[in-house]
């Protein structure tokens, strides 16, 4: 009887979460039974009354979410966490003590995201200011017109703030049809003007999915003349963009976890190779170049947008950082989902619990 031959060893480059909310996560916690909502300012108000509810610290929760994703092999992460009059900057505090406990395997930038709105509550941008100087990276922002009613007045005030504090932009824009095509051109105007090509990011942009709208292709030139990345997350019933569509535009993707078992929604594992799999599941991956492709995304594109040479210029599997997995290619790797077998960073391996 002949034995079976031992499983492949696959090396890949890191994975990558380009948009996800540690401080919002119950990881880790009880398990939170969720409210029904069905718009977007219905899961904002959700949202708010569950910040205050948590046994756990945020600190704990997140530890507890960024250490599991670390073991799936995430060594890179763009943490949205929010500011606001009410939270002040615990939830930045929280999520920067937790990624130093992870460090050095974990890179986390830490971007102030003002959920509960920024013009429409007052004091937000004072604590956004000082959110910049307690920790957090980059200037988030929300929807403009959808959340804001004010598309330039929210601009000024999220551009003007990265403009003081020499920081980039990630801004949340779920806003749908050419009202939101009309605000990704803004941002992509602004942007140019100000010489932040390859420095703001827009994530869902769930405008740019609907390939009905007549003024798509000349607000995805603008995207990609601009430099904008697009972080997308396959979410529930949330709009996928068409990748190959953006891709003949010259537009920049990145594949992110959003929530995971927040208020927002129970699902989520902080796994990218899980993500990476429903982002090919939703958009209809069949290939193993489109497999490949979704990888990537979830891989070596967000290393680019992070600004992580080791994980965007990877250079194989003699790599010091680098994940293993029981796997013959990487197609299979996200239609199966395993976990990693070894993870590294810079040639220290992650330690297992």
């Amino acid at each position: 009887m002949t034995a079976n031959p031992p499983p492949s060893h696959l090396s890949t480059p890191g994975l990558v979460d380009s948009h996800i909310h540690p401080d919002k996560t119950s990881w880790g916690g009880a398990w939170m039974s969720r409210r029904p909502a069905s718009t977007l300012a219905e899961l904002i108000e959700n949202d708010r009354a569950s910040q205050f509810s948590f046994d756990l610290s945020v600190e704990e929760r997140a530890f507890a979410l960024l250490s599991h994703a670390v073991e799936n092999g995430t060594l890179a992460m763009r943490a949205h966490v929010d500011v606001s009059p009410e939270i002040g900057l615990a939830n930045v505090e929280g999520v920067r003590a937790a990624a130093e406990r992870l460090a050095p395997f974990l890179t986390v930038q830490i971007v102030a995201f003002p959920q509960f709105g920024l013009l429409t509550n007052p004091g937000a941008l004072d604590a956004m200011a000082a959110a910049l100087d307690a920790g957090a990276d980059l200037v988030g922002g929300i929807d403009p017109v959808g959340i804001e009613h004010d598309l330039h007045g929210h601009l000024d005030a999220v551009f003007g703030l990265a403009d003081q504090k020499g920081r980039d932009l990630d801004i949340h824009l779920h806003d749908g049809g050419e009202t939101g095509l009309e605000e990704i051109r803004e941002i992509a105007a602004r942007t140019i003007a100000g010489g932040r090509q390859g420095r703001v990011t827009i994530g869902h942009a769930f405008a740019l999915c609907d390939t009905s709208l007549p003024s798509l292709g000349r607000t995805l030139d603008a995207v990609a003349e601009a430099g904008i990345w697009i972080a997308t997350c396959a979410l529930g019933p949330d709009p996928v963009p068409d990748i190959d569509l953006l891709e003949r535009h010259g537009v920049r993707l990145v594949a992110g976890s959003d929530g995971v078992r927040d208020s927002w929604s129970p699902f989520g594992t902080a796994s990218m190779v899980d993500r990476a799999h429903l982002l090919g599941y939703r958009t209809g991956a069949m290939t193993d170049a489109d497999l490949e492709r979704v990888f990537r995304l979830a891989s070596t594109a967000g290393g680019e947008m992070l600004g992580l040479p080791e994980i965007a210029d990877w250079s194989g599997a003699d790599s010091g950082t680098r994940l293993e997995f029981e796997a013959e290619h990487v197609a299979q790797l996200v239609v199966d989902r395993p976990a990693p077998v070894r993870v590294l960073r810079d040639g220290r391996e992650v330690p297992r619990g």
